[in-house]
Parts: structure tokens; sequence; C-alpha cells
């Protein structure tokens, strides 16, 4: 079983930045994909970024050139570092992980962005 916790939401002003965090209960390494997913109010949730244990990354099309994903196994931590936010950004995001068949969600961190 893997237990994710995500932080560094908040709240900032368009054009502002912020990083989000994943830290992973078990080893990252051995985790075949994680990824970013994030849900607006009263819209589905949807995803951000992924990004594979080789690191191959995937952007939906809103967040290309504004938001960088990675991974740092020695620290068993996903980051989701998030430039030139606008209010369409708005939501909880969430972090996720594919590990022994099974997905895996974190608890939510709230990004709140105003014009």
């Amino acid at each position: 079983q893997v237990h994710l916790v995500e932080s560094g939401g908040g709240s900032v002003q368009a054009g502002g930045s912020l990083r989000l965090s994943c830290a992973a209960s078990e080893s990252i390494g051995r985790i075949n994909g994680m990824g970013w997913y994030r849900q607006a109010p009263g819209k589905q949730r949807e995803v951000v970024a992924t990004i594979t244990s080789g690191g191959s990354t995937n952007y939906v099309e809103s967040v290309k050139g504004r938001f960088t994903i990675s991974r740092d196994n020695a620290k068993n931590t996903m980051y989701l570092q998030m430039n030139n936010l606008k209010p369409e950004d708005t939501g909880v995001y969430y972090c996720n992980a594919f590990y022994m068949l099974r997905l895996y969600w974190g608890q939510g961190t709230q990004v709140t962005v105003s014009s």
C-alpha cells in the first residue's frame, strides 16, 4: 500500500507561482507511473501531468510551457512546479501513483488563483 501526501497549495494572484509536493510512503523508484490531477468546482477531475519511472512526461495542453512535473527518487517525492498561474488553474490538486496494479490517491491540496 502507498500513502501519498500533497502539500504546497495556497492562494496566489494570476501570474504567480506555486510548487506542489507529493510525498510517498513507498520508494517511488518502484512506482511505474505517477501524476497530478485537479478538480475545479463543479467539474470532473482531470489529468494535469504524468511522469513515468523513466522520467517521460506528459501534460494537458492548457498547462504546457507553464507547469513542470518532476520526481526525486531519493526523497520519495514528486513535484509540480506551476508558473504563470491563471484563474482557470484553480482547483483541488491530487497526486496519484500506479503501483502493484493498484491506483493510489492523496487527499488533495487546494490551489486558488485570483485575477
